[in-house]
């Protein structure tokens, strides 16, 4: 489904009964990385998927992204389908997205679940990269397409890449179609986050960061580090950045277990 927003179109999907789940994807990802999982929950919950903006079939709305802009889109969706409460799982920038909202609409979140994302900002080295990266992408096609590949492979565990080849192809050809614009526009929107760990740490309900040991992304021993006095629960699985093709089993428990909770 459609919903016309600030003359642009945002892409959902609506599946399943009973209390709301809002699933995120991340950077150059689509609502369908969650397709493997949704036969497991759609049997007890309602299942919102949303593409953020400019990835997938969503309009880019402006040069910029920030996560405020996108928490405002996926806000747009829930205040048209009428939630408000749900269970929010957002992954890598996805996660940023959802702290975003956490913050705009603090009574709507109940549980929040950062998989294989932070509540931190930016370092100055990342935001270097994500610089460099916006410049090059606005090079050429050529050139995109090339940055793409690098980076994307960058988030997988070395030797998933091969335990998961055909899985981590359709991914890639799936990122290889993000546009320009909804490239560059949250690579500026992520550089300019803030720092939320106040704003996770005050979620009214379950407070989860889901971390690869070998994700070259989120560094899970700086996570534990900031959490270790807090309610946020830590759960750590074996591989990199994207869980949902390299743990898959994994959290496909973790996700039944939350939404029975």
């Amino acid at each position: 489904m459609f919903l016309d927003y600030k003359s642009s179109k945002i892409y959902f999907e609506v599946e399943g009964n009973g209390p709301a789940l809002v699933l995120l994807h991340g950077f150059m990802e689509d609502l369908s990385m969650w397709n493997a999982f949704v036969p497991e929950l759609v049997s007890k919950c309602k299942v919102i998927r949303i593409d953020l903006l400019g990835h997938g079939k969503s309009d880019c709305i402006a040069k910029v992204h920030s996560m405020e802009i996108m928490a405002e889109a996926v806000f747009a969706i829930l205040q048209y389908l009428n939630i408000n409460a749900a269970k929010v799982i957002g992954h890598s920038m996805g996660g940023y997205v959802a702290l975003a909202l956490a913050e705009l609409r603090p009574s709507l979140i109940k549980d929040l679940v950062l998989l294989n994302s932070t509540f931190e900002a930016d370092s100055p080295e990342r935001k270097e990269l994500r610089s460099k990266a916006i410049l090059q992408a606005e090079e050429s096609e050529e050139a995109y397409q090339k940055l793409i590949r690098l980076s994307f492979s960058n988030l997988f565990a070395p030797e998933s890449k091969e335990t998961f080849k055909s899985q981590f192809e359709n991914a890639l050809n799936k990122a290889l179609q993000t546009p320009v614009c909804g490239y560059t526009a949250a690579l500026e929107g992520m550089k300019l986050r803030r720092d939320r760990f106040d704003v996770f740490r005050n979620v009214e309900g379950k407070k989860i960061i889901i971390a690869g040991k070998k994700d070259n992304l989120i560094n899970a021993e700086s996570l534990r580090k900031k959490t270790v006095n807090s309610s946020i629960e830590l759960l750590e699985l074996s591989e990199g950045h994207m869980s949902h093709i390299e743990n898959k089993s994994e959290l496909t428990y973790f996700l039944k277990r939350f939404i029975e909770k």
